[in-house]
Parts: structure tokens; sequence; C-alpha cells
């Protein structure tokens, strides 16, 4: 076996680099939103903070599994390069569903909207229960939806629910 060096089966080692530069664009966000004197607990930064925090641990945990656990690479036999596999159809899913939900969630509100994303995702990554993850689709958003714009007061979309 040849000396392959450290970088050898940890190109995982990206996905947690472009979390935490994710992450760190929020922070940036979360310290210069300008937040009014006097704004009650739990205010405009808190979730954020707990997202924030939870996006930093996980790309630490990333981090230290793709150390500690390189993952193995294969090399097809006489064929001097990497074999490699792309699903295009969970991707096609998943980027049309984010599309769908970014160009109609005015018109459609966020309940609908959301749970047309939540749908396309758990139908790219291989789920072959529709009916059940159209009604868990419209159950979690419902609750999101309840969570921010009732519990907090933010305004989300209401689409065309919102006149009834």
């Amino acid at each position: 076996m040849t000396d392959v060096g450290f970088w050898h089966g940890r190109s995982g080692l990206a996905v947690p680099a472009l979390l935490a530069a994710f992450v760190t664009y929020l922070l940036v966000g979360v310290l210069t939103m300008e937040v009014p004197e006097g704004t009650d607990f739990p205010g405009p930064r808190f979730f954020p903070i707990i997202l924030i925090t939870a996006g930093y641990l996980l790309a630490a945990l990333l981090v230290l599994h793709y150390l500690r656990h390189p993952e193995p690479v294969e090399v097809g036999e006489g064929e001097g390069r990497w074999r490699t596999f792309t699903d295009w159809r969970a991707v096609a899913w998943c980027v049309g569903g984010f599309l769908v939900f970014a160009l109609t969630i005015e018109l459609l509100g966020w309940i609908i909207a959301a749970a047309v994303l939540f749908w396309c995702v758990a139908r790219g990554i291989g789920s072959a229960r529709p009916l059940f993850d159209a009604s868990l689709a419209l159950l979690v958003s419902s609750v999101i939806y309840l969570a921010f714009a009732q519990g907090l007061g933010l305004n989300l979309p209401a689409g065309f629910l919102g006149g009834m």
C-alpha cells in the first residue's frame, strides 16, 4: 500500500467548511442586526443564535468524524480514475422543490409552499410514501407557521389562505 497523504479519503471536510462559512455569514448578520432598545426576551436574535450554535457544533462534529474515520476511496480496476456517482434525480427534486418554494411563497403562502418543498425533498431522497409525506409536510409547515407567526409575531406570507 502506498502512502497517500493526509487528505486521502477526507474530501468530506468540504461540507463542514461550507457549513461553517454559511454559519459565519449568519453570525455577522446577527451581530450587525439593529435591535430596538427595550426589546423583550427572546428577541429577534434568540433563534438565530440557537441555529448558529447548532451549526458550529455540527461542523465541529463533522470535522472530528472525517479526521477520525476517513472515507474509503475505491479506484476502478485499470481505469486510473475515481468512480463516483451523483443522483441527478434527487438533485433535480430538491432544487426544483426549492425553486417552486421561492417562486410561489407569496402566492401560496408559507404553509403550502413549505409543504411542497418538504414533499419534494422527501421524494428526492427516496421516500415512496407520497400521501404520508404530504400529510407530514402540511403538519410540519403549519406548526412552523404557528410558532413563528403567532408565537413570535413574525410575518410569514399567508398567501391565498390569508383571507380565510
